[in-house]
């Protein structure tokens, strides 16, 4: 399951990736329509759209992947993730050691304390 999500952020990732070159591409055609002698309006309109639309489908991909990576490093809930189950999983273990410590060096005061 967390394998999937992983291919999912990627190909989300990449799909913003795609945009990136869109927006740079519609950049260019309309500053390349820009610096012709006699610009065609209609052409630079449509190449101007495209970069605007482009442009926000990249910041909506965008703020998507941070929100997620937020939730994701403030330890929130999310799909796919087992890191909290295993941090909890660690950190009882560890407790479990620290009385096994504890339990075992109040058996060696019980055992030495009558020979005292």
């Amino acid at each position: 399951m967390a394998s999937s999500s992983a291919v999912e952020r990627l190909q989300a990732l990449e799909s913003i990736e795609k945009e990136i070159a869109a927006v740079l591409q519609n950049a260019g055609l309309a500053v390349q329509e820009l610096c012709k002698d006699k610009p065609n309006e209609r052409q630079l309109d449509r190449h101007t759209g495209q970069f605007l639309k482009s442009l926000q489908d990249v910041e909506s991909g965008l703020s998507q992947e941070i929100n997620y990576l937020t939730q994701v490093a403030t330890g929130q809930p999310h799909e796919g993730s087992s890191y909290s189950a295993q941090k909890e999983t660690q950190m009882a273990l560890h407790r479990v050691e620290h009385a096994k410590k504890r339990l075992a060096d109040l058996n060696t005061v019980c055992t030495q304390g009558p020979q005292q």
